[in-house]
């Protein structure tokens, strides 16, 4: 007998996943075991296992989909099986709406009408903006009409081919047809004097080494939010407003760090395995929490968990957001080993094809826009953590030197964002202390 598949529950948080793509045709038999499609969660793109043995029948969801959890994907069964009596209709999308749950889809344009002829005659200019919504256009020789404001133009008795619009591309929109009919901001010309007064504008214009540049930036549109944007937007809007946050900032000499990082890759030439600055962070973080275990902790509503191991996530920005891979029980493994599993983890997740044992139970994590150029930033705390570590970039500045000279120095920004009921101001600072300790004498990262 045919059986129904339902769209399972990829991970804790999921509710919806998307269909990204059929492993597995109708028709394809299918063996315990098989991969049959790519399904999208809040966090991943992961493959769906198939658990049963048959023929594809029918695939209920199409590409793109978005399908609620227990809703159905496709059906499998012996081939030549009537599905007839099967309801089946079409996979139970969850409807969106705001960041809380989802959001609605944009409205489908309206049909455009067919285009009217060009009427020779002055050309009327309309410097009044516009940002009434526009559901199509359509093209009048070189002018472009909203279908709302032909329909305005008519009741008029505007001629949309004398307008210039204020719109996308010089589309006219209703705020034309409007200013046009009361003679507010607009007026009129020929042709030729319109090409005239364009001279004469150019020529009296300042000059300046780049050209100007008028109008929109882009197209504007409504972009629906994907399964993994709404869950970030959901759980740091939570821990924004759920955690009392404080931050603490330090600036610590990065020219030891750096020179030893040079030593370390220069010995390394020719291998597989290069240690970034990032990875020198990690690893210095691990021990500053091996230091200061208060940190390593985890707010559980009515108790604080305080981590045995450091599993140490790290952010990673991909199309659709963040994610924070994990390095697990870091404590235990050495700065080489760190930046190998860190490259393997950020590859996955770039192609969104980390499990959810590689992004999650991290207990605490480290942001590091420094390679962006960002001196100095703070971080959003990802729960259940106490604290998150934001890098800032390195930065050459004068410095007191010894003897009170002024020498230049390789400066970077720490900043520690904290949890204040289970990190108080002296723990955190404590713990800063002992980060950059260990980033100004980073050859004990190598022990």
């Amino acid at each position: 007998m045919a059986t129904i598949i339902d769209m399972p529950k990829l991970s804790d948080t999921m509710t919806v996943g998307t269909l990204v793509k059929w492993l597995k045709n109708e028709g394809d038999p299918l063996t315990s075991g098989m991969m049959i499609a790519e399904i999208e969660t809040d966090k991943a793109t992961m493959e769906l296992e198939c658990f049963e043995g048959g023929t594809l029948l029918k695939q209920v969801a199409k590409i793109g989909d978005q399908i609620a959890v227990g809703a159905p994907i496709c059906v499998i069964g012996k081939p030549g099986e009537d599905l007839s009596g099967m309801t089946l209709g079409a996979p139970a999308a969850a409807p969106k709406a705001d960041v809380k749950t989802q959001v609605a889809e944009p409205p489908k344009p309206a049909a455009a009408p067919a285009p009217a002829s060009p009427q020779p005659g002055p050309v009327v200019h309309t410097s009044t903006p516009s940002h009434t919504p526009v559901a199509a256009s359509i093209a009048d020789g070189r002018t472009k009409v909203s279908p709302l404001a032909r329909k305005v133009a008519a009741e008029k008795g505007v001629d949309v081919s004398r307008l210039q619009g204020s719109g996308p591309g010089g589309r006219i929109v209703k705020a034309d047809i409007l200013a046009a009919a009361e003679g507010k901001g607009s007026f009129v010309t020929t042709p030729a004097s319109r090409s005239q007064g364009a001279a004469a504008a150019a020529s009296a214009a300042p000059i300046s080494g780049a050209a100007v540049f008028r109008g929109p930036v882009a197209e504007q549109k409504d972009i629906p939010l994907s399964n993994m944007r709404a869950t970030i937007a959901r759980r740091l809007l939570e821990a924004k407003t759920l955690i009392p946050h404080f931050y603490l900032e330090i600036e610590v000499d990065a020219a030891p760090l750096l020179a030893l990082r040079a030593q370390v890759n220069g010995a390394l030439e020719g291998r597989s395995v290069k240690v970034s600055v990032n990875d020198f962070i990690l690893k210095a973080c691990v021990e500053a929490l091996r230091r200061v275990p208060g940190v390593n902790c985890s707010w559980e509503g009515t108790l604080i968990r305080q981590h045995a191991s450091v599993h140490m996530a790290f952010a990673v920005a991909i199309e659709d957001g963040l994610i924070t891979p994990v390095v697990r029980d870091a404590q235990d493994k050495s700065v080489f080993e760190i930046a190998a599993e860190a490259k393997t983890l950020g590859a996955l997740a770039k192609q969104k094809k980390l499990k959810p044992d590689q992004y999650t139970g991290g207990t605490f994590c480290v942001s590091n826009l420094g390679m962006l150029g960002v001196d100095r930033f703070s971080a959003i705390i990802n729960p259940p953590n106490a604290a998150i570590l934001a890098v800032g970039a390195t930065v050459k500045k004068p410095v007191v030197g010894p003897g009170d000279t002024i020498v230049v120095g390789q400066r970077m920004s720490l900043t520690l964002s904290c949890d204040h009921r289970v990190v108080d101001g002296v723990l955190g600072a404590q713990w800063l202390a002992a980060l950059k300790d260990l980033v100004e004498k980073p050859a004990l990262l190598l022990l």
